[in-house]
């Protein structure tokens, strides 16, 4: 039985930090030598009354959903062998018993590649990011199962059986784990938990995580950093309205929150830093948005020097090397789309132009790649005078920041709608990929009127070519606001990678099959 222990009293103070000594943990271990330094900014609640509550619900939560990637990940690997050998075979390959190892090796090799912490650290648990680690597990367990043949078989593979098995593997891994997860997040209940910051910080990072299809939490609570600061609100506040930070322990133990995120936006450093320590110890999952990386990007490089640690800032943009490549993607890819998509874009045009006067196509000029103008194309989805009528709508306008956006535009066409709904009307951009105006991913191209909002360092986002789709797209499209999407398209010339291209084109995919575009 856990001995007792009196609760820590409240802090007193305004600045500073004494020490205050805490009892024991949730299994009675109490050391009188352990202090834990807590800020005047924030008060204790005792860890023994928070453990029992708090840690175990995201323990749970965490250790179900590794397990249920440990079971996709050995059933994916022996579906992938027996496919692998039934559909390339030689007829003189036979399973062995010995075959059983390969499950705790590829539960061990998927561990030390960090394939099962992962999610236990972010929100947004999706299976696209770990693609790159895929591929590379994928590889190592064909290897190994190659090298060990003589252990694992009878007969020997050849080589189609051993690219065969390796495509397989990633196949499987792939849609095994994105099984896994969805199956997994749609059975436990939503991730409970509070954000810390200011007011505009709380409702940003509130909004964003409720309207987000990807994140799995509920805003139980939003405190202020700041308590004398109006308009301060939560989702519910049992025994009368919450305090400041200083009352976020005694809310954590109370309400079995799992996760705290908390926007510095420029309070005290070291403050901020105790009181991330407090919810750690109390055995919290902890968040932190760091305004730092609006600059920098979440690509940048860390590095140790002695203890040191040193962050990395990249070059905005690609280099010569990586716009060559960028730009062979984007003629492989648009060659090929023209390709499979000509007979559907052939019928299209057909259909606009029987459905209303006017031209197939509807060219519009667009700021491009440092700053210069281009035409772009697109399938006409509204009739032949729409620009002209375009400022008697003005009134009507639903986006913010400078966009124009009307749900149900009255100059769209019966195929525009169609056009529209499917996302087919920007299939001619195409063209402007082929010559090399546009990428297939990139900055959203903006008119001349919207880019000649954007100035400073938000003309940063010109630095790459603008895309079909890119970043905004798949975020929320002209739902955002165009301050927040130029900070989208700094951040694409700021992280950019292959990969990111790859991830965004396969992100746009289910982005279109919801309609969210309208």
């Amino acid at each position: 039985m856990p001995k007792s222990a009196k609760a820590p009293s409240r802090v007193p103070g305004a600045i500073g930090a004494r020490r205050k000594r805490v009892a024991a943990s949730a299994s009675g271990f109490h050391d009188p030598a352990y202090e834990v330094t807590i800020s005047s900014l924030w008060e204790a609640a005792p860890p023994y009354r928070a453990a029992p509550t708090t840690g175990s619900a995201h323990w749970a939560r965490d250790a179900a959903l590794r397990r249920s990637l440990a079971f996709a990940d050995v059933f994916a690997i022996y579906m992938a062998l027996i496919l692998a050998l039934i559909l390339v075979s030689s007829g003189s390959v036979h399973l062995r018993p010995t075959d059983a190892l390969l499950a705790p090796f590829i539960v061990a090799a998927a561990k030390a590649i960090g394939l099962y912490d992962r999610d236990q650290h972010i929100l947004r648990k999706t299976t696209i990011d770990e693609v790159p680690s895929l591929v590379y597990l994928s590889v190592l367990y064909s290897l190994t199962v190659w090298l060990a043949e003589a252990l694992l078989f009878h007969g020997f593979l050849d080589r189609p059986q051993v690219f065969a098995l390796t495509l397989l593997s990633f196949v499987f891994l792939t849609l095994g784990r994105w099984l896994a997860r969805a199956v997994t997040g749609a059975l436990r209940p939503p991730e409970r938990c509070v954000v810390v910051g200011s007011g505009v910080d709380t409702a940003r990072i509130a909004a964003k995580l409720e309207g987000s299809p990807g994140v799995n939490a509920d805003i139980v609570a939003r405190l202020s950093l700041y308590p004398d600061e109006p308009g301060r609100t939560a989702r519910f506040s049992p025994g009368g309205p919450l305090g400041g930070v200083g009352e976020l322990a005694h809310l954590i133990a109370d309400h079995q929150v799992e996760r705290v995120i908390i926007a510095p936006d420029g309070h005290d450093q070291d403050e901020i830093i105790h009181g991330i320590r407090l919810i750690k110890a109390l055995g919290v999952k902890v968040s932190v948005l760091p305004r730092l990386l609006e600059v920098v990007g979440s690509s940048s490089t860390f590095e140790d020097v002695d203890g040191l640690t040193l962050l990395g800032v990249r070059q905005h943009g690609a280099s010569r090397s990586s716009e060559a490549l960028k730009r062979l993607m984007d003629l492989v890819g648009a060659v090929i789309v023209v390709v499979l998509f000509a007979p559907l874009m052939l019928l299209l045009a057909v259909a606009i132009k029987l459905d209303s006067r006017g031209p197939v196509l509807f060219r519009q000029r667009r700021i491009g790649r440092k700053g210069e103008g281009f035409w772009m194309f697109k399938f006409r989805s509204m009739v032949k005078n729409a620009e002209e009528t375009k400022m008697e709508l003005s009134a009507r306008n639903e986006a913010e920041g400078g966009l124009f956006k009307i749900a149900e535009d009255p100059r769209i066409t019966h195929v525009g709608r169609l056009l529209r709904r499917t996302s087919l009307d920007e299939l001619p951009q195409l063209l402007n990929v082929l010559v090399g105006h546009m990428s297939l991913v990139g900055p959203r191209p903006l008119v001349q009127d919207e880019d000649a909002l954007i100035e400073g360092w938000q003309r940063r986002r010109l630095a790459v070519k603008p895309g079909m789709t890119g970043m905004w797209q798949i975020y929320g499209s002209s739902r955002i606001p165009m301050d927040e999407m130029v900070k989208i398209d700094y951040l694409y010339g700021a992280n950019w990678s292959l990969w990111l291209d790859l991830k965004v084109l396969l992100r746009t995919v289910p982005y279109v099959l919801r309609r969210r575009g309208l």
